[in-house]
């Protein structure tokens, strides 16, 4: 029997995760997640908030009905497992919650894009499972920038080079608990913005940004340059797709990152 594919499904504040994916935190997720088939997280922190048992939905948190998102992600929760229900790999989430947090934030998407020169991405409505990263953690890509990736790492390795992703898919609510997380130990918004992009502005929201290291590199360091898989990527990783977004003085002010490619689809 064919194995279902593993998918990530997105509404605004609350991701849908497989339990299989999912590690336990404790003896109740343990038996939640044996016997569940998806747990609703919230985005900004990872926490898990239910799990759908073939006996209904199990709270993992108190005070579940009042979870900001829950109803949106009910509603999707429903249609998971329905005939047709998927959506096409292209569709987009609204942009409504990143301009909420932008706000809060006291900034506007509009004025920050054109000081940054970054765009503004929108989370795709569902990503697929395209392996694991350097910790064992699921990476999430959209289907085409995962099918890429894994040409792209079997190339490297035929030539005796290990790629390792670092990070792929990352969410605006999770990029808003960074500044919600560093405004509470006393940062300003303009001191967390020398080092995070605002919420809606990293290319990993996309799905298609991924982060990659070798064994026995530090993850995310500017010694990565140095490396063989660097100089292999640099030569090979055009023709996967990829393309180092943020080289040497780049235009919108971020510092070098040698370890940030990002997937351009053909034409696009």
């Amino acid at each position: 029997m064919r194995t279902a594919p593993l998918r990530l499904f997105n509404s605004p504040l609350i991701e849908i995760w497989p339990a299989c994916l999912l590690r336990a935190r404790s003896n109740r997720d343990a038996r939640s997640l044996a016997l569940a088939d998806h747990v609703l997280r919230r985005k900004a922190d990872g926490q898990y908030l239910a799990a759908r048992l073939p006996t209904g939905l199990m709270p993992l948190v108190s005070r579940l009905p009042d979870e900001p998102g829950l109803m949106a992600a009910l509603d999707l929760l429903e249609q998971i497992g329905q005939r047709g229900a998927l959506p096409a790999p292209a569709s987009l989430l609204p942009l409504d919650s990143v301009h909420e947090q932008l706000a809060q934030l006291g900034l506007q998407g509009d004025h920050y894009a054109q000081r940054s020169g970054l765009a503004l991405h929108a989370e795709p409505a569902w990503l697929a499972h395209a392996g694991f990263d350097r910790w064992r953690r699921p990476l999430w890509l959209t289907p085409a920038a995962g099918r890429s990736w894994q040409r792209m790492r079997s190339a490297a390795a035929a030539d005796r080079i290990i790629l390792e992703a670092i990070s792929g898919y990352r969410s605006h609510a999770y990029q808003a608990g960074i500044f919600a997380r560093k405004q509470a130990r006393g940062l300003g918004v303009a001191d967390i913005l020398r080092v995070n992009t605002a919420p809606g502005f990293s290319e990993h929201h996309s799905g298609r940004a991924l982060d990659i290291g070798t064994p026995g590199e530090p993850a995310a360091e500017e010694s990565f340059e140095a490396t063989p898989a660097f100089a292999w990527l640099s030569r090979h990783a055009h023709r996967f797709g990829f393309a180092l977004s943020y080289p040497r003085d780049n235009p919108h002010g971020i510092v070098y990152e040698p370890w940030h490619w990002c997937y351009q689809p053909a034409g696009g």
